[in-house]
């Protein structure tokens, strides 16, 4: 052959020249025009301000095996990269630059320069993600590379708010919102997480205003006290029933509160009241409005006790509590502190303990545009991969709460609402508004507040393809194929795609939603800068590779669990990609046919082979199709290390290397490694692309790419049922003197002749060549039966073999082995006859089942007799 492989394989010499000839090529690019059915996928837009990390580099690696492996199939497959412009993350990242290279904060540029400095920070280091995914060998279609806040999406965004404000499911109202003082904007429920902590419940007297005694309170946040208008007890707590109606003295502050009854105070909580601080509790907040209850918020947006918390103004809420308990303690009200364990929610950004406060914020109207979405999942329209994720979805979605849109910051896409300062009037509008439409004052401001992340997020799968435009894409590609994300952010980012879909394109976005587990470290944590176990995929391919990242990252990965991820586990891919290169080496090194076809006649060896190529084949291509990426490697990497290069390379060095060769036996073994190889290579490409196509391009081949090859489909022509079982009768006959040798540390260059009885005389003649070469027999012999002094025995299905090792086996260890080997099958023949005893098992299990049993109890019977004959025979 004129091409030939290096001696070794070196990532760093075959990676980055395929991707860039791939991408030169056009390869990763989608044809709008084309007539072959469409698969699109979406990226999980990583952060703008991002570094692959972990998570990263195993949702891409299984986007892009769906996406390679579609094209093979012959899919016009369509892989959408983006990126998020992460409006706390990226703002928090400038503002931090700011300080330390500055000492200005973003009030000292004002929010037109900070903008400025913010797309500039994002030309330098928006790309950097970009690049890692090339490295790791992500198929992306970068021609339609999209960003959350370029032209076509902000006009999607907007398109979006003026609608469903226009439908009354966007509107602006004082209410109670998540508030992060540290980032210092309003948070959505989902971006909260919440975490079980140790804390106190503080049980407070609050004297009634007529004198006749005092009713107590617990409370896990005294602070909020300052901000109480009111008391609440239940209507079926007959204890304070006679309270109903009078009033109490608030501590501290001396305001007078009422006392009331109300259905959601739990009597055995605490004692029973409860302290109503509306403006600090989202359930306190209803229980205001149904009650008309004043509104006092008492905390401001940096966490600290505002001007309505009196002689605690200014005080940080945490130093606040402790003034508040030191005076009440001191002031005779405080009856006793608990040790309590509460959920604590904090700012999934930054850690912040989050604090409710009302606030005037925008909201979108949740269980109108939540109910279709419920309806497409109970459907089964949008499946969830595993399913039982689809209980976790149902159930947030079914209780979900209106969604607080609008952030107090000024990197995202501001709210398209416009304000006049002569008569109010509001104004939302797709575009900008500079002249008010009530009173034709050109005083007009727009909203401060940017939207929510995950607003624009939210239009991925369509504002990504065109949409507000009827483009061809959209027509193409929407809905997308396959949604794949891991399952923290089932709530941020999937459920909120449904409804949008449905929404704005009266069409789901996605038909399957996989979800994957995370990435754990070799000790079952978290990976996390805390804990300092991170490792960066970087760092890896630097090192071994892409293909062995990504092997390692999909081995042992099933859908919906977190996988653990080790450095043993890369280096098992590498070893893996090595031998696959050096049988690849060999092959091409014993080719001297210049086509890849099947010969008309096949060997024994070949039609196993060839059948068990094309069993890997059928369920390969099953797995994949099922998501199954952890199985269908696995198969993968058992058949080329085991079947292919232990096996079947040695099998066929008889027919190359012979001593008095015969040509066309010799190009019938180069035909089949040729034909198994290049195939196996094309099943493999998916998860290894760059040693798939360094390899495939040294062989004989029709495409100048295997990115432009067909996918192998299963082939009745190619099943040999019959001939798959004698062979591995052989070799299952290899396998057991090859283990016999070694228990009994008898070295390869011993030989000796073996001794086979089997009813199957033809297929062990077949195979007889193969004992020389790979189970050191000097000679073989075969027969019905035979009776051999000192002869050390080997049972297998379908014969009994001996070999006559006198001299190197202890006898009486022999004879202890053969008595152990007894029990066990003795042991395994009872556990079956129990079984086809037991009158329930024969009545309940299928058919099927019951004559495996009884299969089995034949096959076991039989070995049981052999080995008889074998301890007799030892014996004499």
């Amino acid at each position: 052959m004129a091409k030939e492989l290096a001696k070794t394989y070196d990532p760093s010499q075959v990676e980055d020249k395929h991707y860039k000839n791939w991408e030169q090529k056009g390869y990763f690019h989608a044809d709008v025009h084309s007539e072959k059915p469409p698969f699109s996928i979406v990226i999980p837009p990583p952060n703008v301000t991002g570094q692959l990390h972990m998570g990263h580099a195993i949702d891409d690696t299984i986007q892009d095996i769906l996406i390679r492996y579609k094209k093979l199939q012959g899919f016009e497959a369509l892989w959408v990269p983006g990126m998020d412009h992460a409006g706390i993350a990226t703002q928090i990242k400038v503002e931090e630059m700011l300080r330390v290279e500055e000492g200005k904060t973003r009030y000292d540029l004002g929010r037109e320069e900070f903008l400025r400095r913010v797309w500039e920070w994002k030309e330098q280091y928006g790309g950097r993600i970009v690049r890692q995914l090339r490295r790791l060998g992500a198929a992306c279609d970068w021609q339609r590379e999209r960003f959350t806040m370029d032209e076509g999406c902000s006009r999607a965004v907007r398109e979006v708010f003026v609608n469903l404000y226009n439908k009354g499911l966007i509107y602006r109202g004082y209410r109670i919102i998540n508030w992060c003082p540290h980032c210092i904007t309003a948070l959505s429920d989902a971006e909260v997480e919440y975490e079980e902590q140790e804390g106190n419940l503080w049980h407070i007297r609050y004297p009634l205003a007529d004198g006749s005694g005092d009713v107590v309170v617990a409370t896990t946040r005294p602070e909020t006290m300052l901000g109480d208008s009111g008391i609440a007890v239940s209507p079926e707590d007959e204890r304070y029933a006679h309270l109903i109606g009078k009033s109490a003295v608030l501590p501290l502050v001396g305001r007078e509160i009422p006392i009331f009854a109300d259905e959601y105070v739990d009597k055995s909580f605490g004692t029973g009241c409860v302290k109503v601080t509306p403006c600090h509790d989202p359930n306190d907040y209803e229980m205001g409005l149904r009650h008309d209850l004043e509104q006092i918020l008492v905390i401001d947006d940096y966490g600290k006790i505002n001007e309505n918390g009196g002689v605690y103004e200014g005080l940080e809420r945490y130093e606040a509590r402790r003034r508040i308990v030191a005076d009440l303690e001191e002031q005779g009200y405080l009856v006793k502190i608990e040790k309590h364990v509460h959920n604590v929610g904090q700012c999934y950004r930054c850690g912040t303990t989050v604090e409710p406060l009302a606030s005037r914020q925008w909201f979108v109207k949740m269980k109108p545009l939540a109910e279709p979405a419920i309806d497409v999942v109970k459907s089964k329209e949008v499946n969830f991969v595993p399913e039982r994720f689809e209980k976790i979805y149902l159930n947030w979605m079914e209780n979900v709460r209106d969604w607080c849109i609008s952030r107090q910051l000024w990197w995202g896409h501001r709210i398209p609402a416009f304000y006049c300062d002569d008569c109010g009037e509001m104004t939302v509008a797709k575009e900008d508004v500079t002249v008010c439409p009530k009173c034709g004052s050109h005083h007009v401001r727009q909203e401060e507040d940017v939207l929510d992340t995950w607003f624009s997020s939210a239009l991925w799968p369509f504002s990504t393809l065109g949409w507000p435009d009827r483009t061809e894409d959209l027509a193409k590609f929407y809905p997308t194929s396959v949604l794949v994300t891991a399952y923290d952010i089932i709530f941020f980012w999937v459920a909120r795609m449904i409804f949008s879909g449905l929404e704005h394109m009266g069409e789901k976005p996605f038909s399957d939603v996989f979800i994957h587990g995370l990435i754990r470290d070799a000790q079952g944590r978290k990976m996390s800068k805390s804990l300092g176990n991170g490792i960066d995929p970087l760092e890896v391919i630097e090192q071994y590779g892409a293909d062995a990242l990504r092997f390692a990252l999909v081995t042992g990965n099933s859908p919906g669990n977190d996988t653990r991820f080790s450095k043993e586990k890369v280096e098992s891919a590498r070893n893996f990609a090595n031998k696959l290169w050096n049988a690849s080496r060999f092959v091409l090194m014993n080719l001297t046919i210049t086509r890849c076809e099947l010969p008309d006649e096949l060997e024994l060896e070949d039609r196993w082979i060839l059948s068990r190529y094309n069993d890997v084949v059928r369920e390969v291509t099953d797995n994949l199709d099922h998501y199954e990426i952890g199985v269908a490697v696995s198969k993968l990497y058992d058949f080329l290390w085991d079947d292919f290069c232990d096996w079947y390379i040695e099998l066929a060095k008889l027919r190359l290397f012979e001593s008095n060769p015969n040509e066309a036996t010799r190009r019938s073994a180069q035909q089949v490694l040729c034909y198994v190889l290049s195939n196996t290579l094309k099943l493999l490409h998916p998860v290894m692309p760059f040693i798939t196509e360094e390899i495939y391009l040294t062989l004989p081949h029709a495409c100048e790419s295997i990115m432009l090859e067909q996918w192998p489909r299963y082939s009745e022509s190619l099943h040999f049922a019959q001939e798959q079982t004698r062979m591995e009768r052989v070799m299952e006959a290899i396998k057991a003197i090859r283990n016999r040798r070694s228990e009994m540390n008898v070295p390869p260059s011993k030989k000796a002749k073996v001794y086979i009885e089997t009813e199957d005389a033809e297929t062990f003649r077949r195979g007889a060549a193969f004992f020389e070469r790979l189970a050191s027999a000097s000679e073989i012999e075969i027969g019905s039966h035979f009776e051999l002094e000192g002869a050390v025995s080997i049972v297998t299905d379908g014969a009994r073999i001996f070999i006559p090792l006198d001299e190197l086996v202890d006898r009486e260890k022999e004879l202890a082995r053969l008595a152990k080997e007894k029990k066990e099958l003795e042991g395994e023949l009872a556990r079956i006859q129990a079984k086809l005893q037991n009158e329930g098992f024969l009545k309940k299990a299928p058919a099927a089942l019951v004559d495996a049993e009884r299969e089995k109890q034949n096959k076991v019977q039989d070995m049981l007799e052999k080995l008889e004959q074998s301890i007799r025979a030892f014996d004499r």
